[in-house]
């Protein structure tokens, strides 16, 4: 709009002159003088150059929009299509019908406890480095429009941090200092794509040895030895990533029972569903989601499953 030629916008002819004869062309070369100069160069009094520039204002400005219209455009616009469903009834309705768009949503488990089958369809980046990742995702806001792409899924950032080569005490500082840059990027395309942009992440031992269970599952009196040494786990890539993303879904496993944890949501209560992996996908036990509170909202149990050490 600002290239909108003043010839075109119907203003009084003898001052369209004017502005045609200093080579003041465009909506954009009157619209970046003060009126002071303005008066100078074209010779005219305040009142002709204050009614010419309200003139080509008026034509060259799109109509203004407040925050509470782009909001209501934006709800209207995805009233049917804002969310992705997971098939999970339960798990759907307590994130008000499903992933997200929009944002980041990270599936934060131990290996094998079925992150990836949660994923279903996925498109997926191959990176051999976070170098070769961060390289790529200048070229992803190109490649969703082109191929129409509904849902991008990174499986997983913490395996990129891990195919640096490094060791493991170096590789702590080095994974933080190499996400800062796609940290950013991935939040800003999820939110230009508007498509869902889910992230699996792996998980960390943590120290104690203390038995956990869910308040709500009370003390069993042949409580095995094996489940107080359960492992206690952390979500890998520290607080800075944890602070990214805006959906965390923990996956746990403990007291011979696998669990899909809404841990972290601006709108969804903490809920923890029971699962089952069978050759169909997940199946959640109940759609009744299971209230956790305090500590047991953050904390990843594990027993009986192959854990990454990072």
């Amino acid at each position: 709009m600002s290239n909108k030629l003043i010839s075109e916008m119907n203003l009084p002819q003898s001052i369209a002159n004017i502005f045609a004869a200093r080579n003041i062309l465009t909506a954009k070369d009157a619209l970046s003088l003060p009126e002071i100069d303005l008066m100078s160069l074209l010779d005219v009094g305040l009142k002709e150059v204050n009614l010419a520039i309200a003139r080509i204002s008026e034509v060259a400005c799109p109509p203004y929009q407040t925050a509470f219209s782009l909001m209501e455009d934006r709800v209207r616009k995805e009233a049917f299509g804002g969310h992705l469903s997971t098939s999970l009834v339960g798990l759907d309705n307590v994130l008000c019908g499903g992933i997200p768009f929009g944002v980041l949503t990270e599936l934060v488990g131990p290996s094998g406890i079925g992150k990836t089958q949660m994923a279903g369809r996925i498109v997926v980046l191959r990176p051999t480095s976070l170098s070769e990742f961060t390289e790529s995702l200048h070229q992803m806001k190109l490649k969703l429009l082109q191929h129409e792409v509904k849902l991008l899924v990174i499986d997983s950032m913490a395996a990129l941090a891990l195919l640096t080569g490094e060791n493991e005490r170096s590789m702590g500082t080095s994974r933080q200092s190499s996400l800062r840059l796609p940290l950013p990027f991935l939040k800003s395309l999820a939110e230009f794509s508007r498509i869902p942009i889910v992230v699996t992440n792996q998980v960390r031992s943590q120290s104690g040895d203390g038995s956990f269970h869910y308040s709500f599952q009370g003390q069993n009196s042949d409580f095995r030895i094996s489940e107080r040494l359960e492992s206690h786990l952390t979500a890998a890539l520290g607080i800075q990533w944890a602070h990214a993303v805006t959906i965390r879904l923990v996956f746990e496993a403990h007291s011979g029972q696998r669990f899909i944890k809404v841990a972290k949501s601006p709108i969804s209560p903490p809920l923890a569903f029971p699962f089952i992996v069978s050759s169909s996908g997940i199946s959640l036990l109940s759609d009744d989601g299971i209230e956790i509170m305090g500590q047991e909202i953050s904390t990843i149990h594990c027993l009986g499953q192959n854990i990454l050490d990072m």
